[in-house]
């Protein structure tokens, strides 16, 4: 079978949980160049969020999270990534939250499509002092486009557990999309948003959705770095209201 019919099929039988607060980022569809590892610094600080133990998970309110991301680089269209979950809380210390690794393809530039067009695999644990879902698997396709000053990108995430409460719920929708003006050459700045609607088929009610609303900035200070930092307001009940982020990464060449 040639790479051009696998990937397609790898694209088109997508058929896992949201990202929390740990990894807030919505995907752009450019995968790590060959060779090439990248390290990042997800930090994200919850000012206003859930302040009691809900069926064993630890409280957002004043937490930081902070997660370690290092993606390597296979080919021109396939990446790995692992992610090193923390959470840092007063009261509670610093625990280990838990560990995901994420591979990741993508519809390669000489194939000249229209929009950039990946998808990655997302699968990994998580104590259950800080999840019910102990193990859970994303499924996130990727499609993004530039136009003209203009950067839009839309991820149509699915997810599912396989251990706690939320196996018997079956594939949830994730969606998040980013919309992103070029005010200069290095600064691009807009709207992100994040969303956790439910079972797909049968979406929870709206106050148990979680939605939440980023005005967030890209600074594209060098093609080593990628720098990212934003304010996010959560618009339901289930959502932790107010959340400031900030992403780093480094782009190391091997």
């Amino acid at each position: 079978m040639s790479f051009r019919v696998t990937i397609c099929l790898f694209i088109c039988t997508v058929a896992a949980v949201a990202q929390d607060n740990y990894e807030i980022q919505v995907y752009g569809s450019e995968t790590v160049a060959p060779h090439t590892t990248m390290v990042e610094f997800h930090t994200n600080y919850t000012i206003n969020g859930e302040k009691q133990t809900i069926d064993g998970v630890s409280p957002t309110n004043h937490a930081v999270h902070e997660t370690i991301e290092i993606t390597h680089g296979i080919n021109d269209w396939f990446e790995v990534g692992f992610y090193i979950f923390t959470s840092m809380r007063n009261g509670d210390g610093w625990d280990w939250v838990g560990d995901h690794i994420r591979p990741r393809v993508r519809v390669p530039d000489k194939w000249h499509w229209p929009v950039g067009v990946s998808i990655s695999n997302e699968i990994g644990y998580q104590r259950h002092k800080f999840s019910a879902d102990t193990w859970t698997w994303e499924i996130r396709p990727i499609v993004d486009k530039q136009v003209g000053k203009w950067y839009l990108a839309f991820n149509p995430t699915m997810d599912r557990s396989f251990h706690g409460p939320g196996t018997q719920e079956g594939l949830g929708f994730s969606p998040n999309f980013k919309v992103g003006y070029d005010f200069t050459k290095k600064v691009n700045a807009g709207l992100e948003y994040y969303g956790a609607y439910g079972p797909i088929g049968g979406f929870d009610p709206l106050r148990d959705q979680q939605q939440q609303f980023f005005a967030a900035s890209d600074l594209n200070v060098s093609p080593k770095w990628e720098i990212n930092f934003g304010v996010g307001v959560g618009v339901t009940h289930s959502t932790d209201h107010l959340i400031v982020k900030g992403i780093i990464g480094r782009r190391l060449n091997f």
